[in-house]
């Protein structure tokens, strides 16, 4: 589904070639870090030459990976499918059994096998959730984290989604998401053609709302995890989590395991994507001599954030509890 079109009109997209995918990537007619993250595996098996010739087929494959990982740097899922399939292309032109063309069927089936994770990862994590959620709670959502960012149901709004389906009535407020507006565009629309109450709030509303007591948790998604749990989300989520701690308020951020990279000890190492002016400025509009800050993503620190839900349960990255999230982290470097 092409995400720009939202919520005016529902349009598919058929993407044949690596150029097509990378395109859809950074103009965000696919967007969410697990989404990307199933896209790239995908991808990956695009344009991959139907010959015998084992060196032909490696060099598209890197060519692929390249393109692909440069699209979005600050999703790290992104590059986790790319990887994947990297390594499964050399494993199997190493191994000298079969040829390139049954390689390229294979990868296509780890892409499935990858995509069908993310959906069990996120009804896993939704269900480690459900303790946090009955009947009259508010729950303060920014950008957009759910079916449409990831292979499944959603990272932050799966639990929502989940708890709806089993009679619990909650109200959800989803900040506007300046300057794309993926809440009120995406978020929004996703929550509402499932029945969940949700209203629209501009960003620099969710002080006022949370200083009035209306809202009980908030829940973000993330694009990537650093290992000491600082979280890169969408610009405005450092601030919603400063908010919250000033207002007593949990703060939850919802994530796959894919998120995490435990090669990036902090929150320093993450790269930040930064995007065009032309989201702030049309061509047209922008003054003479004006020059634009447009990250994508800001860093919440890991003491601003109540606890990281993965498939895995609930992780306090700071705090007496701090450990099982360390090693749940080192898990993935074993």
């Amino acid at each position: 589904m092409d995400q720009t079109q939202l919520p005016g009109a529902e349009v598919y997209v058929t993407l044949t070639t690596i150029r097509e995918v990378v395109d859809a990537m950074k103009r965000l007619v696919v967007r969410g870090a697990p989404a990307l993250g199933c896209a790239a595996a995908y991808a990956m098996a695009l344009e991959l030459p139907p010959t015998d010739n084992v060196a032909a087929w490696l060099t598209q494959l890197k060519k692929n990976a390249c393109a692909l990982e440069a699209a979005r740097p600050t999703a790290v899922n992104l590059g986790v499918g790319v990887r994947l399939q990297l390594e499964l292309g050399h494993g199997l032109a190493a191994s000298g059994q079969g040829s390139p063309a049954t390689w390229t069927k294979q990868l296509v089936q780890i892409a499935q096998a990858f995509h069908f994770a993310d959906q069990e990862s996120c009804l896993a994590l939704s269900e480690h959730a459900q303790g946090l959620l009955h009947n009259g709670v508010s729950v303060l959502t920014h950008c957009n984290a759910g079916a449409l960012a990831t292979g499944g149901i959603g990272t932050a709004l799966g639990p929502l989604h989940l708890a709806h389906s089993r009679g619990v009535k909650l109200h959800v407020y989803a900040d506007e998401t300046r300057p794309l507006r993926q809440g009120t565009r995406l978020t929004a629309w996703e929550l509402a053609r499932h029945g969940i109450a949700v209203s629209v709030l501009p960003d620099s509303a969710a002080a006022t709302l949370l200083a009035q007591g209306k809202v009980d948790l908030v829940f973000v998604g993330s694009d990537r995890i650093a290992a000491n749990g600082d979280v890169a989300n969408k610009l405005g989520t450092y601030p919603l989590a400063v908010l919250a701690q000033k207002h007593g308020i949990p703060f939850y951020v919802l994530a796959p395991g894919t998120t995490i990279d435990p090669a990036c000890p902090n929150g320093s190492c993450i790269p930040i994507e930064q995007r065009d002016a032309a989201e702030l400025y049309d061509s047209a509009s922008q003054p003479e001599g004006v020059d634009v800050f447009n990250p994508a993503f800001d860093i919440t620190p890991a003491e601003l954030v109540s606890a990281i839900i993965t498939e895995q349960g609930l992780f306090q990255p700071h705090g007496p509890h701090q450990g099982l999230w360390l090693d749940y982290v080192n898990s993935f470097k074993a």
